[in-house]
């Protein structure tokens, strides 16, 4: 989506006013009906900035006036298509713009005014229908931070000013909520573990409000706000949280823990009535139920999504006088059988919605398979909604990506390999949103840095099925706006794509994890790489999310036993990953001098680049003395960890120029800076973070290498 559309809908919000600028090119009149909803006056209204702009002067009116030239903007209902739109233009003097829906109407003069700007005046022959394929496509905001707070456990954040002050800051929200408008984006989900007693009030248990009464009235109001706005977008707001979590106040007061592995009658209670009165005051946000990570067992997770959850929104319901259910999306983390809590819930709440991660907490294939991929299939087919959740992406952290054709694959893995109608998007830099892992400039949003990553998946929501060479440029003509010379702009999504490739395949491969615990930047330790099983692996992550191929230790058998290999291989892999990474900077090299707009934002993909290069390179020298490790275990002759010597301190060599490479472009290469870090160590040193830059790892890799090359010594 044009990035002028984005602007002026922000400036449309902050110099909102009457239409009484001149125009050069005379008047025109947006009709609307009567009736029209906030959403559709929204879109009419951008409308009227876009033609403003070009030099008409637009004129608002509601009724049956006829008048020339005319916009008729209108909405003409139709079931299960109520976001898709028809743009026509009849004779010379009017143009239609027909949305199936509220929302078909805003995105029908989202696009008008697309054309228009684009076009500097009113679109010739026109007639287009268009609408998205996916139903629902959003990303999330973390109302969670990159540490634990004292005296808390994990995922307890009360919404405060001091955690969060974006949360209080409306021209932030209306700039970001205008981005998301114009991406087409109609969801956004906001996570935090019990978001209820920083937002509503309960008669029944007044202690457990856990923010002062201030602090709580701001609360409702911003809620509200960012809410309204975000439905005048055509966005659904959706709130997550953890189960079973009570406030601390709450704890307190009964002398319990804030985290509770299975219901209990005061627990439940307390949830049913927060979940109720949550409901009643926000009737339009919906909810994302994690029936986790405390709570345990399936026996339990089925009880309190039946009796608890449910039986809450059925209170709120009542009580609202509401007889349509309103959705509830539930997530299949930490739930051994989805399926059948699903079927068990169905039973006494019909509208309800699957969530399930894409590719675990990482972005490692667009060919998901085995149980991981049979887990989506089977809720999918449950006959609601299911949305794939892309989630956490630890491995491409701190790292920009914009691999719009791996991006691309992507979506159309989710709609059909997995059954997918809806996909939920995390931001590259979750727990620390809004800001960025950069250093230099404070100021920089996450959807500024890394508008490509948001913009792409939100593209092939709309529509993965497009004209290659068409969306080709459409990219290279993004990125010619972004950086202001078309060759340079062809280099970097040539490099874009070919970077892309690399975090994926190393993953993948040779990763303990595709979760959290792993920040695939900071590098791994050889005997993680030789010996996974003592670190805990996660076989999804090669079995589920990964195409065929081996690991390190099945392909070093295979090897020395003389039989075929199958699939991807660990030296196929550092190969291609070294070609791509090679790629990718020669690319960015040849783009440096075409370079005439935003110089520095170029100069810190420039830098990631050269990071991903570097890391790709360490693994490589790594891999390659692991292989020869492990080699030994066979063959048992010291000429294998000598040559293993040669590579790992090459690996080290190359992890210097990147710990220098990084020490004055990245505040941190992890976003989660806690002891949940564990690979390639813990994230924690002296009771705080540590160990979350490349900087703190050199020594240790330094160590690993003086240690390694004494062990050689010793052996006879």
């Amino acid at each position: 989506m044009n990035k002028t559309l984005c602007v002026l809908l922000t400036t449309l919000w902050l110099a909102a006013g009457p239409d009484d600028a001149p125009g050069t090119l005379g008047r025109i009149v947006i009709r609307l009906d009567r009736d029209a909803s906030p959403r559709v006056r929204f879109g009419a209204q951008h409308l009227s900035d876009a033609l403003r702009e070009i030099g008409y002067e637009p004129i608002t009116t509601v009724g049956r006036d006829q008048v020339s030239p005319l916009v008729v903007v209108g909405v003409d209902r139709r079931d299960g298509r109520t976001e898709d739109y028809r743009l026509l233009r009849r004779g010379n003097n009017e143009i239609r713009v027909t949305g199936f829906g509220d929302s078909g109407a805003l995105y029908g003069c989202l696009e008008l005014s697309r054309r228009i700007i684009d076009g500097e005046s009113l679109p010739g022959e026109l007639d287009v229908t268009d609408g998205p394929a996916f139903r629902l496509r959003g990303p999330c905001v973390a109302m969670q931070l990159t540490t634990i707070l004292p005296g808390r456990d994990t995922y307890e954040y009360p919404y405060t000013p001091e955690h969060f002050p974006f949360f209080y800051d409306r021209v932030q929200w209306i700039e970001y909520l205008d981005f998301l408008v114009a991406n087409r984006f109609n969801t956004l989900y906001l996570w935090n573990g019990h978001p209820f007693a920083s937002l509503v009030k309960l008669p029944e248990y007044p202690y457990a409000l856990e923010v002062p009464e201030e602090i709580y009235r701001r609360n409702v109001e911003m809620y509200r706000f960012v809410t309204e706005e975000a439905d005048k977008r055509g966005i659904w707001v959706v709130q997550m949280f953890y189960n079973i979590f009570v406030s601390q106040p709450f704890a307190e007061h009964h002398a319990i823990a804030t985290q509770h592995r299975m219901p209990t009658k005061l627990v439940s209670d307390y949830n049913r009535k927060s979940i109720a009165k949550f409901v009643e005051t926000y009737p339009n946000v919906g909810l994302l139920v994690c029936l986790g990570e405390a709570l345990r067992g399936q026996e339990n997770q089925e009880r309190w999504m039946n009796e608890t959850v449910i039986e809450g929104v059925k209170d709120a319901m009542q009580r609202l006088g509401m007889t349509e259910e309103p959705p509830i999306v539930v997530r299949a983390h930490s739930v051994s059988d989805a399926k059948a809590l699903m079927e068990s819930a169905l039973k006494r709440y019909k509208n309800l919605y699957t969530m399930v991660k894409y590719n675990g907490e990482s972005l490692t294939t667009y060919e998901p398979r085995g149980a991981g991929q049979q887990v989506h299939l089977d809720l999918s087919r449950l006959g609601s909604t299911h949305v794939v959740n892309v989630h956490i992406l630890a491995n491409l952290e701190p790292f920009r990506y914009g691999a719009t054709e791996f991006i691309r694959q992507s979506v159309l893995a989710c709609r059909d390999r997995l059954g997918a109608q809806g996909l939920h998007l995390y931001p590259l830099a979750y727990w620390d949103w809004p800001h960025t892992p950069d250093q230099g400039d404070a100021d920089q949003k996450q959807y500024e840095r890394d508008w490509i990553w948001f913009e792409a998946w939100a593209r092939y929501l709309w529509q993965p099925q497009r004209d290659r060479q068409a969306d080709h440029r459409y990219w290279v003509g993004r990125l010619t706006e972004t950086f202001g010379n078309e060759q340079a702009a062809e280099l970097i999504l040539s490099a874009y794509n070919d970077a892309g490739n690399c975090a994926p395949m190393l993953l993948r491969r040779f990763g303990i994890t595709e979760g959290n615990r792993q920040t695939l930047a900071l590098g791994m330790f050889l005997d993680q790489l030789v010996n996974p099983q003592a670190y805990g692996p996660f076989n999804g992550l090669w079995e589920w999310q990964s195409p065929p191929g081996e690991r390190l230790q099945d392909y070093a058998g295979k090897e020395w036993a003389g039989q075929e290999h199958e699939g991807e291989t660990p030296p196929s892999v550092i190969e291609d990953v070294s070609r791509f990474a090679a790629r990718a900077a020669e690319a960015i090299e040849r783009a440096a001098p075409l370079v005439t707009k935003n110089r520095d934002e170029f100069e810190r993909f420039y830098n990631d680049v050269h990071c991903i290069q570097l890391m790709s390179e360490n693994y490589a020298q790594k891999v390659r003395a692991a292989m020869l490790v492990l080699r030994y275990g066979y063959s048992r002759d010291k000429r294998d960890m000598q040559a293993a010597a040669v590579h790992l301190e090459k690996s080290l060599e190359i992890y210097r120029a990147l710990a220098d490479r990084t020490a004055g472009t990245y505040r941190y290469a992890n976003t989660l800076q806690t002891s949940h870090r564990r690979i390639p160590i813990r994230c924690w040193k002296d009771n705080g973070p540590y160990h979350y830059h490349w900087r703190h790892m050199l020594s240790l890799y330094e160590e690993e290498l003086a240690q390694f090359k004494q062990r050689v010594a010793g052996i006879e």
